[in-house]
Order: C-alpha cells, then sequence, then structure tokens
C-alpha cells in the first residue's frame, strides 16, 4: 500500500494556477462556488444556501487531509488571492492504488484550459508522489465539458451505468472515466 502523507501539504503551481492548501479564510469563495447552480448542475448535490455548509464542506476538507484520506487543493489564479475552483482526490483507495478525481471552477473561467491544466498536474502529483497505480473520474454523461476535458488529458471512459444515482427525485446515469499510471 503507498505510504500517503499530506503533511507538509503539497502546493503545486502551473504556468498560470496555485494549486493551494483551503483555509478557512476560503469561506467565502467555496460558498460562491458551491451556491451556483450551474457549477453544481452535475455534482449530483443540491447547492449550497448558507453559509454554515461552505464551512461544513471546509471542515470536510481539513478532516480528509488529517486522516490521509483525501486531498483537495483550492484552485487559485497565480498571484491572486480567491479560490477560482477546487480540484482533488476526494477518495482514495490505499488497497487498490487508486484515488478518485473530483474538480469544479467558477463558470466564467470555464473553456480556458485552467480545468486542464490543473488535472495535468493533480494527475502527475498523484502518481509520482502518492504513487498511484490508476485515477478514476464518476461523471454525469450529460456533463459533455467534463467528459472533454478528462479524454483531453488521457482519461478513457470506462463503464456506463444507467440510472444507477438518484438525485433530486430523478435516476441519473454515471460514466465512469480511468487512467493507469
Amino acid at each position: 500500500m503507498p505510504d500517503i502523507n499530506f503533511d507538509p501539504f503539497p502546493q503545486i503551481k502551473t504556468e498560470r494556477l496555485l494549486l493551494r492548501k483551503i483555509t478557512d479564510a476560503d469561506t467565502e469563495d467555496i460558498f460562491k462556488l458551491r451556491s451556483d447552480k450551474n457549477v453544481m448542475k452535475y455534482i449530483g448535490k443540491k447547492p449550497i444556501v448558507t453559509i454554515g455548509e461552505a464551512r461544513d464542506w471546509g471542515k470536510l476538507i481539513q478532516d480528509s487531509l488529517q486522516n490521509n484520506s483525501g486531498i483537495t487543493w483550492g484552485i487559485s489564479e497565480a498571484g491572486k488571492e480567491p479560490l477560482i475552483g477546487t480540484i482533488g482526490f476526494w477518495r482514495i483507495i490505499k488497497e487498490h492504488y487508486r484515488a478518485e478525481i473530483g474538480y469544479m471552477l467558477l463558470p466564467q473561467y470555464w473553456k480556458q484550459g485552467f480545468t486542464k491544466e490543473a488535472i495535468l498536474k493533480v494527475i502527475d502529483y498523484g502518481f509520482q508522489e502518492m504513487k498511484l497505480h490508476s485515477i478514476e473520474a464518476h461523471i454525469n454523461p450529460k456533463n459533455i465539458g467534463s467528459a472533454t476535458v478528462l479524454e483531453k488529458t488521457g482519461f478513457v471512459r470506462e463503464a456506463y451505468f444507467k440510472e444507477d444515482f438518484f438525485f433530486d427525485g430523478a435516476f441519473e446515469d454515471t460514466a465512469i472515466y480511468s487512467l493507469l499510471a
């Protein structure tokens, strides 16, 4: 099993981005992100409605980091403080050297290559530093943007589950993408 330890927190820089630790100071930015209906449209969770929910989500992220069971980076533009999104391995399956990647970005930053830039660095970190063998992504197949960015970063669709996810009164499909080291 890989020996995963996120202390000290691994800050990552790209050409245009800084992937950094999420702190309590980011609560308002998290609220802005996770309360946006367009951002949350394909996530399978309702948008949050209170700042307290954003604070609770931040605590969940901090707890998974302390337990080395998950890592989520805040995405900021290089040289700027506000978060424009998040990315991370929110589910790590240590015994199988596998993790599930998840990401979201504010709509005004969509279609500019930011997500691809962040994904490439995070998968490199997963394979090189965490010694993962594979990375998976579960998405709603209606989310064409997410499917496209996964394919552009080397992921391959491995599975398609019909109506396997119940959300907001309806059954939804799930597409699973995977990338091997």
